[in-house]
């Protein structure tokens, strides 16, 4: 577990997020980024991700993202009707982004759409991760001008969920935060590769 890292981003602000954005992607390339392919793979038991199944998970999760801010960044966005809910989306924001975060004591289940290869995992999962990472870093950055508070999209993962795209930039690093943290155990468990 990386104790730099902090979990609590519920209201914090972009500058704050993006730079744990980058602390992920940091740490991610100082712990992982030179693992083999069967440390990549290893998995402490069989109900378990391997670290390799951690980041392939954290890339299809981010994906619609990507999307996301490049269409509200190119102006081709429109708001759905759900998205015009005042109150909904301040409160699947901030129940996410508190069942997320690595120290929240809860498990969320992945939806089966975003679970992560079965098959082997080549090492350079990782290098795919901190590519895309660093495409998300530029569409925050590039989105800082907005009002990231006033814009509501529509979950990926939940079409009836919806938060604000400030909450969604919490939401990607907490998530992220929560797998480098599930990864790092891995690497700590009995009978990692060395």
């Amino acid at each position: 577990m990386d104790n730099r890292m902090n979990y609590d981003l519920q209201d914090s602000d972009l500058s704050t997020v993006r730079a744990e954005a980058s602390l992920v992607a940091d740490e991610t390339k100082r712990v992982f980024g030179r693992l083999s392919g069967e440390q990549v793979n290893w998995k402490p038991s069989e109900g378990e991700w391997s670290i390799g199944q951690c980041f392939d998970h954290l890339i299809i999760s981010n994906r619609p993202y990507v999307q996301i801010f490049e269409e509200i960044l190119a102006g081709r966005r429109r708001e759905r009707v759900w998205e015009r809910m005042p109150l909904l989306p301040r409160l699947f924001g901030r129940l996410l982004i508190n069942t997320l975060h690595p120290d929240s004591g809860r498990k969320a289940k992945a939806r089966p759409a975003f679970y992560p290869s079965r098959s082997h995992i080549a090492p350079a999962i990782i290098t795919t991760f901190l590519e895309q990472q660093a495409r998300l870093l530029r569409l925050m950055e590039g989105s800082g001008e907005l009002d990231l508070d006033g814009i509501t999209i529509t979950s990926p993962v939940l079409r009836f969920v919806t938060y604000s795209l400030m909450d969604a930039c919490r939401i990607i690093v907490v998530h992220e935060q929560n797998h480098f943290v599930q990864a790092t155990r891995v690497t700590e468990s009995q009978g990692f590769p060395g």
